[in-house]
């Protein structure tokens, strides 16, 4: 093995054309930039969007509806989870604190307790909100419901 047997490893280099590198290599010159304007300078960028003036698609499209600054986001757990946490790891109160360790909820979320499924645990359960549904099982289950 000697320097002039040496390659790189197969598939480490890609063939592609440098630009910039003389006209002799066809990619001199401009260095397809075109010539003059915005562009063909070296730091330039677009914003996100553009379309060369031409009237872009988000404000093309029209706006429908209303979106309520005030919305209230919850994240809704819903009643055969919390049996299923209650069988798992044998609860007998579910908290903010119980839903986060068990990555049901994140730090900044309302909690609100949804009606699917079937409790028979006894429960304490704190959450942010509850619907009509969950209320009646959890307490038709012999538990309690305390609104944070």
């Amino acid at each position: 093995m000697n320097l002039s047997n040496l390659k790189p490893a197969e598939g480490s280099t890609k063939n592609r054309k440098r630009i910039g590198r003389g006209t002799g290599s066809g990619r001199g010159g401009t260095s397809t930039r075109g010539h003059k304007g915005a562009g063909s300078r070296s730091g330039t960028s677009t914003k996100v969007g553009f379309e060369g003036g031409q009237m872009p698609l988000q404000r093309r499209v029209p706006k429908v509806g209303f979106k309520n600054p005030n919305r209230v986001e919850y994240t809704g757990v819903n009643l055969d989870v919390l049996q299923e946490l209650v069988e798992k790891f044998s609860l007998k109160a579910v908290d903010f604190d119980t839903l986060k360790e068990h990555g049901l909820v994140s730090r900044n979320d309302l909690v609100k307790i949804l009606g699917r499924g079937e409790l028979k645990a006894k429960l304490e359960v704190k959450a942010h909100a509850f619907t009509a549904t969950a209320q009646k099982a959890i307490e038709a289950a012999g538990g309690t419901i305390v609104k944070l």
